[in-house]
């Protein structure tokens, strides 16, 4: 713990006993946990973000789109609307969250739900949408009003659990030994190449219990998609510079993976989920103009682009190059089977029979 790490300890104290009573009301029963007749799979973490929750749930997407009728229910942080929302063609970044409209963009035949209160949007999805077989949670192992048939809890491989500290001293929303809770951890953001040293010496640290799975996977990126019609012309095998723009938790990995693309990479870094602004745009397009460099593109993450897409922004780069860089989540090798084969199988047990 750093210094001002230290100074902050006495709120992480407070905070910590508030979340730790919580805790309890719930695993004494006086407040309640709600089971629902269906397979539900909770996708969350302890940190306050940056473990790689969206593209893990586009993964169980991927994996059970094929042969289940699944829906995704998000709070839809960031998003300037309230209540129960069923995310559709009209729908946008700034009604619901770039999140899921990352999810309904690209898997338009799954059901995308939003409502703060997950118990009510559970509800509504299986009143309109009866046909639905399971729910994917997105960001809610804190929300403990549902009981999910399977828990599954995100950590980075760089800064896991077990290294961090209750906010504000750190990142985590409660304590380490919370973890318990889940019935599968996910160490993301790992290295191809793993150890089984590099294994044990992780879980021996995060005090992983005998019925508990654990399982690594790691960042694939894709290739970069154009934002404009300008950016759709150009070729890009000889980039030297590359303008990130990143409104994420976590933008390392990404300018990592930039600057194996580029010899050069410059970045302008906003808070997670930032809403753009016109003054946003005047601020890219300088920056980006005052860089000395005849072959710069401008790169962003899939999550940030749906925000620009939904807005005027747009408008202010259409003869810029822009780009965003998609990703998917892969697992190793070993660790794919175990995972897939887990999640299928709770999930044909589970469905309802319609």
């Amino acid at each position: 713990m750093n210094f001002t790490g230290l100074l902050l300890l006495p709120l992480s104290v407070i905070y910590g006993f508030i979340v730790y009573f919580r805790n309890k009301l719930f695993d004494f029963g006086i407040l309640k946990s709600k089971k629902f007749n269906l397979p539900i799979i909770s996708v969350g973490n302890l940190s306050m973000g940056g473990t790689g929750k969206t593209p893990q749930i586009e993964y169980l997407i991927r994996l059970l789109i094929k042969d289940f009728k699944i829906a995704t229910l998000s709070r839809g942080y960031g998003r300037k609307s309230k209540g129960f929302i069923l995310v559709d063609d009209k729908s946008n970044s700034t009604i619901a969250g770039d999140e899921p409209m990352q999810y309904r963009t690209k898997f338009p035949e799954i059901t995308v739900a939003l409502d703060e209160k997950r118990v009510n949007g559970v509800n509504r999805i299986l009143n309109e949408k009866p046909e639905i077989e399971v729910i994917l949670l997105d960001d809610a192992f804190q929300h403990r009003y549902i009981k999910p048939g399977l828990s599954i809890l995100l950590t980075d491989f760089y800064k896991p659990f077990s290294h961090d500290y209750i906010f504000p001293s750190g990142t985590l929303r409660e304590a380490r030994n919370n973890m318990k809770r889940a019935n599968i951890i996910i160490v993301t953001k790992s290295p191809r190449i793993l150890s089984p040293i590099t294994r044990k010496s992780m879980e021996e640290e995060m005090k992983i219990n005998p019925v508990q799975k654990v399982y690594y996977s790691y960042i694939e990126y894709g290739k970069l998609i154009p934002l404009n019609s300008y950016s759709e012309k150009l070729e890009l095998s000889k980039i030297s510079t590359i303008l990130m723009i990143s409104g994420i938790a976590n933008p390392y990995p990404l300018q990592e993976q930039l600057k194996t693309m580029a010899d050069n990479v410059e970045s302008i870094i906003f808070k997670d989920h930032y809403q753009f602004e016109q003054n946003d745009a005047i601020k890219i397009k300088d920056t980006f103009n005052a860089i000395f460099s005849k072959n710069k593109i401008i790169v962003t993450t899939e999550k940030d682009a749906m925000r620009i897409k939904d807005t005027d922004l747009l408008k202010n780069f259409v003869d810029l190059p822009i780009f965003y860089l998609p990703i998917e989540v892969r697992f190793h090798k070993n660790d794919k089977e175990k995972f897939d084969k887990q999640i299928i199988d709770y999930v044909r047990k589970n469905k309802p029979n319609h």
